[in-house]
């Protein structure tokens, strides 16, 4: 088999063995091939290999249980396992690239820009990635193209693949609300895309130190505060926590749901055990300045799952010798917490982000 390079966001080892496959191949004959694990190498016609795969995950969605879950939590749990089969189901599907991105499919759109956007230059190596991941990298290429506008900021923010892009408002209209920011030194811990930082830079911070453990989110947010006018008061850190010193304000919009991510793509939205949240506030009080504060943006919906309890938040705080000195909050405005349909749509409706202002006892 010809050397390759393996693009998967699991982290999943690069398979030992793929069977070609084409046009002829039915959705019904490829899931049971998938599921005696074989990794199906697509040839053919660009345009029917994503309707291979949207065949295959509606047969897989017709596996769900059509018995309602005895509780949120249980609901939580059976979409985490569907979602995590219907991943590891349709990642069986592949595609290769030869060493210019080019795909060996037909009637396939151009692939150079938005793959060395996501993966950097090929090396002259060709390329294996799965199918759907490869339509998650032209998606986030036309995010790229068109840019996002985001309420509270001024301009338009251009997203990275993986990078978690900023489409829920409710988190930044309440940072971009903070009074008092301007002259401020500013700490923005998980930055991710920057959009925080970029608020309070334009609401007249006097500077900011971001910091992320994600290359790619450091990549895009530093592009990004180039094209705002921002770059001579940011700094962009690769560092999972604070930076070095302390600053008059320090800002973080942690992952809200406690478990473990399955993807890399994951890790903006689930922290294992909370582990990255609770390092946080047990090292805020070091970081500020003297009179200082930390801004906390955080959705509740993990208590609406029951996978935190009601008070957990306030034990934390008691515990790591930080209060509470305001709050504010913010019903849930996007897309699924208005979607009857969704799984989880009666803990979705409940949710509240809140903007907690914490400083120390």
């Amino acid at each position: 088999m010809t050397p390759f390079r393996w693009r998967s966001e699991s982290e999943e080892p690069a398979p030992a063995s793929l069977v070609l496959v084409g046009d002829a191949l039915t959705a019904d004959e490829a899931m049971k091939r998938v599921s005696k694990g074989e990794v199906l190498e697509y040839r053919g016609d660009f345009r029917n290999a994503k309707q291979l795969l949207s065949a295959m995950g509606r047969r897989l969605e017709k596996r769900r249980s059509p018995k309602p879950a005895k509780s949120a939590l249980d609901a939580f749990r059976a979409e985490r396992r569907m979602r995590q089969a219907e991943a590891e189901t349709l990642a069986r599907v592949v595609v290769r690239l030869d060493a210019a991105y080019r795909p060996a499919l037909s009637h396939a759109p151009a692939l150079a820009e938005a793959c060395a956007w996501a993966w950097g230059p090929s090396e002259g190596a060709e390329t294996v990635v799965p199918l759907k991941t490869l339509l998650g990298v032209l998606g986030a290429a036309e995010w790229r193209r068109r840019g996002l506008a985001v309420p509270g900021l001024a301009g338009t923010l251009v997203p990275h693949y993986g990078v978690y892009t900023p489409t829920r408002a409710e988190y930044v209209e309440l940072v971009a609300a903070l009074p008092g920011v301007k002259g401020q030194r500013v700490f923005d811990v998980g930055t991710g895309s920057g959009v925080l930082s970029f608020v309070l830079l334009q609401h007249g911070a006097a500077s900011v130190v971001a910091t992320d453990v994600d290359p790619r989110a450091l990549a895009c947010a530093r592009e990004n505060a180039a094209r705002l006018g921002l770059a001579d008061r940011f700094e962009a850190v690769e560092l999972d926590g604070f930076p070095e010193g302390r600053a008059d304000l320090v800002v973080c919009n942690p992952p809200w749901i406690p478990e473990p991510p399955k993807t890399r793509l994951d890790r903006a939205v689930f922290d294992d055990g909370g582990r990255f949240l609770v390092r946080f506030l047990e090292g805020l009080a070091a970081h500020l300045s003297p009179g200082g504060q930390g801004a906390l943006v955080l959705s509740d919906l993990a208590v609406h799952l029951g996978l935190r309890s009601m008070g957990w938040l306030d034990a934390e705080l008691e515990r790591v010798g930080l209060v509470v000195a305001w709050k504010k909050d913010a019903k849930a405005t996007h897309g699924k917490a208005k979607d009857a349909s969704d799984p989880l749509h009666a803990a979705r409706a409940k949710e509240v982000t809140t903007l907690y202002g914490l400083v120390p006892r």
